[in-house]
């Protein structure tokens, strides 16, 4: 099994290691990854300047390991376009340092990442923790490590991206796992206004809110100390359309062609 692995953290980030030293004992790997961190960066892509490229001494022994001075979606394309040779299996980005949850999946850079994977028609995970530093970070590469043989051990009919979130627990306390949908809303995004000494500037906060969540959403399981699974696809949120019909594209049409 070949697997390309990417992060939105950077290429340095404890995570990605630890994934990376976890997946090589089931899989060829190879790490091409984002030269910083690039959280919130979502699907992002650089289309006005070139994109550098280097190989990197991997954390891991006998990993090839290239840095993208890019998006990690930037990174994604560039393996599967260009950088890779040998035919990749299954894509993955992570382990990310925070979860992503709810309507945080559209501006996740680790999603992001995984996304690009399935659109390029290869399942796809992406793994996050709920924890800013790195702990219970075994956790979440083992469980990788079984979604990733078990992907390679089915016959799928169309491809899967799979958003995995993980509890920030000790295995023991973990209650389970959870197949579980995107809740509607994760945060609520404020402003706040500051002044350096010579100019004034803007400062963009995403405030949790504290509400009930529903139950088997993604946000309900990591709240109740289950793990997280989320079947994603192309429509992300999946939310039924407004109704719209044939007459109202009619009177659309009338109303453009009255100024004729």
């Amino acid at each position: 099994m070949e697997i390309l692995l990417t992060n939105d953290d950077g290429i340095f980030a404890p995570g990605l290691w630890r994934l990376a030293r976890e997946l090589k004992q089931i899989a060829q790997i190879t790490v091409v990854a984002p030269d910083r961190e690039q959280s919130g960066s979502g699907t992002a892509v650089t289309l006005r300047q070139p994109l550098r490229v280097q190989k990197v001494k991997p954390l891991v022994p006998e990993v090839e390991t290239l840095s993208v001075e890019g998006t990690p979606i930037d990174s994604v394309i560039l393996a599967l376009g260009k950088l890779l040779n040998n035919k990749v299996d299954l894509v993955i980005s992570g382990i990310n340092s925070g979860p992503n949850l709810g309507d945080d999946v559209l501006i996740s850079g680790t999603v992001g990442s995984a996304l690009m994977g399935y659109l390029h028609g290869f399942p796809a995970l992406a793994i996050s923790i709920a924890s800013l530093d790195s702990q219970y970070l075994d956790n979440a590469a083992t469980l990788t490590a079984q979604l990733a043989k078990w992907i390679a051990d089915q016959s799928l009919e169309s491809n899967i991206l799979l958003n995995v979130n993980l509890p920030s627990l000790p295995l023991e306390e973990i209650r389970g796992i959870r197949i579980t949908k995107l809740a509607s809303k994760s945060h609520i995004d404020t402003v706040e206004e500051g002044h350096d000494g010579r100019k004034a500037y803007y400062w963009l906060v995403r405030q949790k809110l504290n509400r009930n969540v529903a139950e088997n959403t993604d946000i309900w399981a990591i709240e109740q100390g289950y793990i997280s699974i989320t079947p994603l696809n192309a429509e992300l949120l999946n939310q039924p359309v407004p109704p719209l019909s044939d007459s109202l594209c009619a009177d659309l049409l009338q109303e453009l062609r009255k100024g004729e």
